[in-house]
């Protein structure tokens, strides 16, 4: 199961890439009411974003590349490496996006990563 880490690894950047495109999309149109109103008059500005565009594009390449790892290895060992991408979104907020990451936030993402690490020892 071990020789199929890079290509779990790619799943979890591909799928952190396309949440960070997906919100750079989200945060370049106008903020909309939650609502089918607010929903529907903002529908093309996120249709046509070329963020949420590429970001839904690179998330199909994410799903693809995990359904070959399902295919492959013990949903049990794939599964919890999906984790990561948390740790690298938290990271990329804290860093870039300069988002408050807590004390509960940091102590998630060593949880995370420590469960991650027994995960690929077995």
């Amino acid at each position: 199961m071990a020789k199929f880490i890079p290509l779990i690894l790619f799943t979890v950047l591909t799928n952190f890439a396309s949440q960070i495109l997906l919100k750079k999309g989200m945060t370049v149109i106008d903020k909309f009411e939650i609502s089918v109103t607010g929903i529907l008059s903002s529908a093309t500005a996120i249709i046509l974003n070329p963020y949420v565009i590429f970001g839904l594009f690179v998330m199909v390449i994410s799903m693809a590349s995990h359904l070959v790892v399902l295919s492959r290895v013990e949903i049990s060992y794939a599964y919890p490496f999906l984790g990561l991408s948390f740790v690298l979104i938290t990271l990329w907020g804290y860093f870039v996006l300069q988002e408050d990451v807590n004390f509960w936030r940091v102590l998630g993402v060593l949880l995370i990563c420590a469960g991650v690490a027994v995960v690929a020892r077995t």
